[in-house]
């Protein structure tokens, strides 16, 4: 790559890693097909669930707000950190960096807190059924998304605007790393620990956990209908007992995609970020680009993983492509009347 600056009449600009055509125009045709894929899938679900009477679940709400947090990210924040990835550089000044940054942080922060406060909603729903709807009730979901929402919104444009990110490496940032015409997310060493305990590590902790439990109840929910089989005919019983082992598969298959999901899209750049200050700042500005993307990933898998799995989804986004969404009676047909 030849080596030029981001802005050549200014002191300290930063060097600017000129891309091949061979590579840049990959990077741009995936980055632009990410970033259409997650603001169309999430605003098909969005579209969905506030159109449809039959959908406003508290449980369908608490997804409705994390599609419009990860439609928020794709379309006010991925296209900006598209061109900072290709060009390497950042065309739109310090003071718009810092709105982007802290953007990006607090609605990554919030997607995740979602997907945690989702996983405690999944956790009634399963393991304590008689009391899901005293527990998961309007105010409740009230609650969750508030937080989801709120703390990362003070969090996020705290650290930015008031510089807690630097603190305690403000001389090596200034003299080492910034320089004009770039925007780095910069975590010093106690920074970096609070970013990823709050944004990652203990939401991700609370997911691993209850869905963990929700797949040991499920397992042992399917061993007793196992056994209770076992008291009639052996067609009966066979039967059962492989609608059982069905259930207990798709569960763990179920469960095991969107921890796996989660883990890969936001483990590397939160690991990063912890290890980094300890390594010296030494890792690569490529790496976090990729890995950030990767993060980015998983608001285009939402909607995949809590949208497209349901039949209440599938329906109403045939309603939404067919065109009956405009019709006056497109709420009382999504589904028979019960």
């Amino acid at each position: 790559m030849q080596l030029q600056y981001c802005l050549e009449t200014i002191n300290k600009s930063c060097e600017k890693h000129c891309w091949p055509n061979s590579i840049r125009i990959p990077m741009y045709v995936f980055m632009i097909s990410t970033i259409l894929a997650t603001m169309a899938g999430n605003l098909a679900v969005i579209i969905s669930i506030a159109h449809f009477k039959q959908l406003h679940t508290p449980t369908n709400y608490l997804i409705l707000s994390m599609a419009t947090v990860d439609f928020l990210l794709g379309c006010l924040v991925m296209p900006y950190s598209m061109v900072r990835s290709v060009e390497n550089c950042w065309y739109f000044g310090d003071i718009f960096c810092k709105i982007h940054t802290g953007t990006d942080i607090m609605l990554s922060t919030a997607s995740i807190f979602h997907l945690s406060f989702i996983s405690v909603d999944r956790y009634y729903a399963v393991c304590d059924p008689l009391r899901y709807k005293a527990k998961i009730n309007k105010f409740t979901v009230l609650v969750m998304i508030l937080t989801s929402w709120v703390i990362p919104a003070i969090f996020a444009f705290g650290m930015i605007f008031l510089e807690l990110n630097i603190k305690g490496s403000e001389i090596l940032f200034y003299n080492e790393v910034y320089c004009v015409g770039g925007c780095f997310v910069f975590f010093s060493e106690t920074s970096g620990i609070i970013a990823s305990m709050l944004s990652f590590f203990i939401p991700g902790f609370v997911m691993i956990c209850i869905y963990g439990k929700i797949y040991l109840i499920a397992r042992r929910q399917a061993r007793l209908i196992k056994d209770a089989t076992n008291q009639i005919q052996f067609q009966a019983n066979f039967i059962k007992s492989h609608t059982s082992r069905c259930r207990e598969r798709k569960a763990a298959k179920t469960l095991g995609t969107i921890m796996g999901v989660f883990l890969i899209c936001w483990m590397p750049i939160f690991v990063t970020l912890l290890i980094d200050p300890f390594m010296n700042f030494s890792t690569p500005k490529v790496i976090f680009e990729v890995f950030n993307w990767f993060s980015y990933i998983n608001s285009t898998c939402n909607p995949i993983l809590y949208g497209f799995l349901y039949p209440w989804f599938r329906k109403g986004l045939k309603h939404i492509i067919s065109g009956k969404i405009c019709y006056s009676d497109a709420c009382a047909n999504l589904f028979p009347a019960e």
